[in-house]
């Protein structure tokens, strides 16, 4: 957080960025914070966090709790993310492809749009078994090591994938080793395969396939993933079985909004 400051930038508004790095800071596990907290988040001083948090009070985007002597996120917010959901076609035209193959697996597959080095769901859909995958929509998971993840670094461009991995690189300079050889493995099985999957690198506990997905504009950059415990998915499964369905719902997706 904090680094958003541009200074070589005359069009870059710093603080209208700062405001939105203070929105960003409440996340799951994090609904209340203080000033102080923010401040640390950030790494802004604290007076232009105090002003920041005021601005944002009276424009309806935070709400101050006296109980907690803590800000938490108010409506406006709300209003903000219905709007994008409401206007995101690909989500209605994707779902009943993805409850089928969610049914058909007994997993959980969602739809995520990338935000930074996270992936954020706007849709899920989950199969009638018991032990499906708790994320619902606006779930964050990280771009790095999750199918979801590198599925979405698969589907954009050359230069958009140089930026994103120098940004992982810089974020988590001790793992990138590791980071770096999933990410070359993940690219390598979606050349030859059209889907690339997780065993473990997120959650021990966690496997999943992945495949990007394009949109009409070009501008969301989204993909979808099947997943749950890991010891219902093994990589023969995952390989010969929800690999290929996945992808295929995906050429299906993208057929109905006229990219086939």
């Amino acid at each position: 957080m904090g680094g958003t400051e541009h200074g070589g930038d005359r069009q870059f508004v710093n603080a209208l960025a700062r405001g939105l790095d203070i929105l960003r800071c409440f996340q799951p596990g994090k609904s209340h914070l203080t000033n102080a907290e923010l401040s640390r988040e950030t790494g802004f001083p604290k007076p232009t966090v105090s002003r920041l948090t005021y601005t944002l009070c009276k424009l309806g985007y935070l709400e101050y709790s006296e109980n907690l002597g803590k800000y938490g996120l108010a409506s406006g917010v709300l209003s903000l993310g219905y709007s994008l959901l409401a206007n995101m076609d690909v989500r209605n035209m994707a779902r009943s492809y993805m409850q089928e193959l969610a049914e058909y697996s007994s997993l959980s597959v969602s739809l995520g749009v990338r935000d930074r080095l996270d992936m954020i769901y706007v849709e899920t859909c989950r199969g009638s078994s018991r032990v499906t995958l708790r994320l619902d929509v606006g779930s964050r998971i990280p771009v790095a090591t999750t199918s979801m993840g590198k599925a979405m670094i698969c589907g954009i461009s050359q230069h958009e994938r140089s930026a994103v991995l120098q940004d992982i690189q810089k974020t988590d300079p001790d793992n990138w080793p590791r980071i770096q050889r999933d990410i070359d493995e993940a690219l390598d099985m979606y050349t030859k395969q059209g889907f690339c999957i997780n065993q473990g690198e997120w959650q021990p506990e966690i496997h999943a396939v992945g495949v990007p997905l394009r949109t009409v504009h070009g501008d969301k950059q989204m993909a979808l993933n099947c997943g749950g415990p890991a010891y219902l998915l093994s990589r023969s499964r995952l390989e010969n079985d929800l690999g290929p369905r996945l992808a295929e719902l995906v050429r299906d997706v993208e057929s109905r909004i006229g990219l086939a």
